[in-house]
């Protein structure tokens, strides 16, 4: 199931999750149901996997690109800020947490800045698909602890690269 949430291009994607003695199974989206809900068709060029430890913080990054993400395992925390300047809601934020209990994936229009939290006790995997080519070029960030945005991060001494905590704030 697709659900939209109140920042145009940030969808809720939510499949069943099919356990037996095995495991379990999911299907953790369907392209059609995305693009009838986009209003577009996302056309992904790019997997990425990233692995992330206890207490780091991913900043608020956000590429040129539209993504679909999906959390494969560990406890994560998301923000997603809206920093379309021309948009009515910008600097509007939306959270979202993820664990082994609560799994569902995230598709993210360009203009929306993504970020992730580590706030378990393992390592946290996260999978993307992009629909273009990162080159590394065109990539926006802001500050994590910027203040206009007032997350509130579930790590108070998060692990960040010296590249994040060097962005600026959003003006």
């Amino acid at each position: 199931m697709v659900k939209k949430t109140a920042i145009d291009g940030l969808l809720i994607i939510e499949m069943p999750t099919h356990e037996d003695e095995r495991g379990f199974f999911r299907e953790v989206f369907h392209l059609n149901e995305v693009n009838e809900a986009l209003g577009f068709e996302f056309k992904p060029v790019q997997m990425n996997h990233s692995r992330s430890k206890p207490n780091v913080l991913r900043a608020l990054h956000a590429e040129n690109w539209n993504k679909l993400v999906y959390p494969a395992s560990g406890k994560m925390f998301a923000a997603i800020v809206d920093i379309r300047a021309d948009s009515p809601t910008y600097k509007k934020v939306e959270t979202f947490n993820f664990d082994d209990s609560n799994k569902y994936a995230l598709f993210i229009s360009k203009g929306l800045a993504n970020s992730i939290c580590v706030n378990g006790d393992k390592d946290c995997d996260y999978i993307y698909l992009v629909d273009s080519y990162y080159d590394g070029t065109d990539t926006k960030a802001i500050a994590f602890d910027d203040p206009s945005l007032n997350i509130d991060w579930p790590v108070k001494n998060p692990i960040i690269s010296k590249r994040d905590k060097n962005n600026p704030k959003l003006k």
